[in-house]
C-alpha cells in the first residue's frame, strides 16, 4: 500500500490518492448508471422479486389445496347430500342458522356423519371381539357394536342442533341492545345502511354472532342486492321471531313511507318490554326449580337427622 501511495503521489502530486479514490468512485457510478440504462436489475431487487414470487406461489398453492378439498367433496356430492331439493334446502338453512355458511357445509356435515359412524362401528367391533366374554348373547353383541356407530352418526346432528340453539339465544339476548344503538345512530342523522355498519362494529366484542349477521347485511346492500331480499335473508339466517318481526316493520316502513326512526323507536320499546317479560318469566319458574332441588337434596338429609336417632333407639330396644 505504501508503494502504491508513493506511486500515486509521484504521478499525480500530493492529492494523488484522493484523485485516485474519486476517479474510482466515479467509475463505479458510471458502471451503475450504465447497468441501470441497460435495464439490469439490482441483485437486491432480484432477491425481493424472488421472495414475492415464492409468497404468491405459496398463496396459490394454499388456495389450490382448499379448492382441491372442496372438489374432493364435490365428487361425492350425490352421496353426501340429499337428492330431494326440499331436504337439501332445509339442511342448508339449519346449518346457516347454526353459523356454518360455507358452500360445502351440507357435504361436510354428511361426510362427518358417515365417517364418525364408520369409526364408531370399528371401535364397537374391536371392543366386542376383544373385551366381551364368550357367553355374550347376540343381542348384546349387536348393541355393543351398533351403539358406538349410531352415537357417532348422530353426533354431528346433535352438535349442529346445540350450536343453532346457542346462537339463537345469543342473538335474542343481543338484539334489544343493538336495536337501541341503531335507533341512536338513525336519530343522529345516519342512514339505515350506515347505522347497520356502525352497530356491527360496536357490538362485535360482546355479541359476535349478531355482529356477523349485520355485517353480512351491510355487504349485501353495498353489493347492490335488493334491500327487501337482503332483510328477508337476514331473518331466515337468524331464525329468531323477534328479528322476523323487525324485518317486517322495516319492510312496511319502506313500503308506506313511514320514517325509519319512528318505526325503530316503537319497536325498540317493544323489545325492551319483551326482555323484561322474559326475565320475569324466568324469575317465576325459579321457585318451582328450587322446590324440586330442596326436595331432592335437603329433605332426605333432614329426615335422616330427625328420624335416624329414633330408629336407632328402637332397633337397640328390639
Amino acid at each position: 500500500m505504501n508503494a502504491l501511495n508513493d506511486f500515486l503521489i509521484a504521478q499525480l502530486g500530493e492529492l494523488g490518492p484522493l484523485i485516485a479514490v474519486g476517479s474510482l468512485g466515479l467509475g463505479f457510478m458510471a458502471v451503475a448508471g450504465f447497468m441501470y440504462m441497460q435495464g439490469m436489475n439490482d441483485p437486491f431487487n432480484k432477491l425481493k422479486a424472488t421472495d414475492e414470487k415464492a409468497k404468491a406461489k405459496e398463496s396459490r398453492t394454499s388456495l389450490r389445496q382448499k379448492r382441491n378439498k372442496a372438489d374432493q367433496l364435490d365428487k361425492y356430492s350425490e352421496f353426501l347430500q340429499p337428492k330431494d331439493e326440499g331436504q337439501l334446502s332445509e339442511m342448508r338453512l339449519k346449518l346457516l342458522q347454526a353459523g356454518y355458511s360455507s358452500k360445502s357445509a351440507v357435504q361436510t356435515f354428511h361426510f362427518l356423519q358417515f365417517a364418525l359412524g364408520i369409526i364408531g362401528l370399528i371401535f364397537g367391533c374391536i371392543y366386542a371381539f376383544t373385551m366381551l366374554p364368550d357367553e355374550t348373547t347376540s343381542k348384546q353383541m349387536l348393541m355393543y357394536i351398533g351403539g358406538p356407530g349410531g352415537a357417532g352418526y348422530m353426533l354431528p346432528k346433535y352438535w349442529v342442533t346445540r350450536r343453532r340453539g346457542t346462537r339463537q339465544k345469543n342473538i335474542i339476548q343481543a338484539f334489544p341492545d343493538s336495536l337501541d344503538l341503531m335507533l341512536i345512530c338513525v336519530e343522529s342523522g345516519q342512514s339505515l345502511d350506515q347505522a347497520i355498519i356502525k352497530v356491527s362494529k360496536e357490538i362485535r366484542a360482546g355479541y359476535p354472532d349478531l355482529a356477523d349477521e349485520f355485517e353480512l347485511v351491510a355487504y349485501e346492500i353495498k353489493a347492490g342486492k335488493d334491500k327487501k331480499r337482503v332483510l328477508k335473508d337476514f331473518s331466515e339466517r337468524c331464525g329468531v321471531p323477534d328479528i322476523s318481526s323487525f324485518v317486517s316493520v322495516l319492510i312496511q316502513a319502506a313500503t308506506y313511507g313511514t320514517p325509519i326512526a319512528e318505526a325503530l323507536r316503537a319497536y325498540s320499546a317493544e323489545m325492551r318490554d319483551k326482555r323484561v317479560m322474559r326475565a320475569e318469566e324466568k324469575a317465576n319458574t325459579l321457585p318451582v326449580k328450587m322446590t324440586l332441588g330442596t326436595m331432592v337434596f335437603c329433605l332426605p338429609s333432614l329426615l335422616i337427622i330427625l328420624v335416624g336417632p329414633a330408629v336407632y333407639k328402637i332397633s337397640q330396644v328390639l
